[in-house]
């Protein structure tokens, strides 16, 4: 469980990353930056759901 949740930080850290990158800017950010946080908000909301099933397993 710890390494999903080591893994859950470095995928939000990166996320939180590129979008503060982004807001310095005042134009719109690159399709491909936006493409990359999409990604990892796909990324982050599946490591999510492998950890609440993990939890799962430990609460019965």
């Amino acid at each position: 469980m710890e390494t999903l949740v080591r893994l859950l930080d470095r995928l939000k850290s990166r996320q939180r990353d590129l979008i503060m990158e982004a807001a310095k800017y005042n134009t719109m950010p690159a399709d491909s930056t936006l493409k990359r946080v999409a990604e990892l908000e796909n990324a982050i909301a599946a490591v999510e759901a492998v950890a609440d099933e993990e939890r799962g397993r430990w609460d019965r």
